[in-house]
């Protein structure tokens, strides 16, 4: 595994299609050193505070939501196509009911200098400090066909994350 590290500023890609189309797997670890991970398909990028930031949205009722809350970095990880069915198996189970990480196929990682963790078939990995975060509340959406996303009332929480580090194996 060769892993470069690169300037936020010289990430590849059409944002849109990195996290819309293709996904990424959103990675946490609690103070035990367990982690978990999730895919996701919401989230953004930009500048914020004048730092570089992600976002990612997770829903209290997901198990990558202890994972999350209790650590203070995570990672957003990007694969290229050939791991659509590992990043749809991990996007459809729960880490409460299996090894869905071992299951997947995938290889996880530490990065120890975060206690972070991604995986080695990752194209392009996102170190995030936790730095923010908002709990999304119905009564401030402005377009209201937006609660139709939550027919079970679990609105997500958002996540900004300053981007300290962007691995690449491009």
């Amino acid at each position: 595994m060769d892993l470069k590290t690169i300037n936020p500023r010289e990430l590849k890609g059409n944002i849109f299609e990195l996290i819309g189309e293709k996904w990424m797997l959103v990675t946490a670890a609690k103070k035990s050193g367990e982690i978990n991970t999730m895919t996701a398909s919401w989230g953004g990028m930009g500048i914020m505070w004048g730092k570089p930031v992600a976002v990612c949205v997770i829903r209290p009722v997901r198990y990558t939501y202890e994972f999350i809350e209790s650590a203070e970095y995570f990672t957003l990880a990007f694969f290229s196509e050939q791991y659509r069915k590992a990043l749809n198996l991990l996007g459809t189970k729960s880490g409460r009911d299996t090894d869905k990480i071992k299951e997947s196929g995938l290889t996880p990682f530490e990065l120890p200098e975060f206690k972070a963790h991604s995986f080695k078939e990752a194209e392009t990995t996102l170190v995030c400090k936790k730095i923010y975060y908002q709990d999304i509340d119905p009564a401030n959406f402005i377009d209201e066909e937006l609660d139709k996303n939550y027919p079970n009332k679990d609105y997500h929480r958002m996540y900004s994350g300053e981007i300290v580090r962007v691995f690449s194996n491009l």
